[in-house]
């Protein structure tokens, strides 16, 4: 295996759109690590990159100590799996994982040896002597894996390997790419725009927005400690409750629009009130620290009434769709009894439990 390393990448397409702007980080060596963003971020661009699919304006691309950028794709030492598998329809499923090898020269024996034996770790068995067109979309996506895996290469790129997938066929396929990691100790760079599949997939994550590397660390740190509001708002379902406003200088309400928010329970909390004095900020809130108040509520808490919108069971927990003002909030509870929509709610948190953001820049002030 090996580390990968990224220094001030930077991608400018001849139209002058910046794809990637200044990315820097590095893969250590056996590490899983994701790259997440929405759709048109630049995290498809710098795993093509990485790959030596796509030329980049500036920066420095090093795997395993040596720097890649002036070499082919092919003398990289780095396995592809792609979105659509790219699977060859003429071929077998033995055929298909042996083709790679066959090119680039590998013994006969060599050859049977390792298709057998990635067919083995991915359950194959049984279909080396099938075609593409007779495969579900998961096994056609083992095949993909199981295609890289016969290389042994010094690096896997996985490109949004399961998005062709549904629901239930992609939760099983994010713990068998887990257990295949866990296996291998290889190192993997996946993409995904899917929160939930970076999160439980990756030891680290980066986060990307036009272009921009927002953050990078371990998936709880981002959720628990995110550097700003796109990354407060990105990872997490539901998403993280923003209340924007000013805060008076008296730092006992958030004036919003059309919504006054009671914050008398935030004396001696974390956040620094005398800094945040009159100033706009957003308070962040996660949907399962947003309660209904409880009969005697701790004096501690927050509280303020909400009009109940809808109810969003889910088997062992509610959403809450609320109204406040013209803020529209979830709260993720327990099941319990609830009135009927168009109900006021008396809704609690607890203070300690909030994230805040400048108004102005969207950088965490604490």
């Amino acid at each position: 295996m090996a580390t990968v390393r990224l220094d001030n990448i930077r991608k400018v397409y001849d139209n002058g759109k910046v794809a990637v702007a200044g990315a820097s980080f590095t893969v250590a060596d056996g590490e899983l690590l994701v790259l997440v963003g929405p759709s048109g971020c630049g995290k498809t661009t710098l795993l093509r990159a990485i790959a030596g699919l796509e030329n980049v304006t500036s920066g420095t691309i090093g795997i395993d100590g040596r720097t890649v950028n002036d070499l082919a794709p092919r003398e990289r030492d780095i396995a592809m799996v792609f979105q659509n598998y790219a699977l060859y329809p003429h071929m077998t499923v033995a055929g298909n994982l042996a083709f790679g090898l066959k090119l680039r020269g590998h013994a006969r024996a060599e050859i049977e040896k390792r298709v057998a034996d990635a067919a083995r770790m991915l359950g194959l068995e049984d279909l080396l002597q099938a075609r593409p067109r007779q495969l579900s979309g998961g096994q056609r996506q083992r095949v993909a894996l199981g295609r890289a895996l016969v290389r042994e290469p010094k690096v896997f790129l996985l490109d949004e390997p399961l998005s062709n997938l549904d629901a239930k066929l992609r939760a099983a396929m994010r713990v068998e790419i887990a257990r295949l990691h866990h296996r291998l100790g290889a190192t993997m760079i996946y993409v995904t725009h899917d929160q939930i599949e970076a999160m439980t997939l990756g030891q680290r994550i980066v986060v990307l927005n036009d272009g921009e590397v927002q953050q990078i660390d371990t998936p709880m740190r981002l959720y628990e400690q995110p550097a700003n509001l796109f990354v407060a708002g990105f990872l997490g379902s539901p998403a993280m409750n923003f209340f924007q406003g000013r805060l008076r200088d008296d730092a006992r309400a958030l004036e919003m629009q059309n919504a006054s928010l009671p914050l008398d329970g935030l004396r001696g909390s974390h956040l620094p009130l005398d800094a945040l004095r009159g100033r706009d900020i957003v308070l962040g809130l996660r949907p399962e620290h947003l309660q209904c108040a409880d009969a005697e509520p701790a004096a501690s808490q927050v509280q303020f009434d909400a009009t109940l919108e809808v109810t969003e069971p889910v088997g062992n927990e509610v959403f809450l769709n609320l109204r406040f003002g013209k803020l529209g909030l979830v709260a993720r509870v327990p099941p319990r009894p609830l009135p009927a929509p168009g109900a006021t709610l008396r809704m609690a948190f607890d203070p300690s439990r909030l994230h805040a953001f400048d108004g102005i820049d969207g950088h965490r002030v604490v």
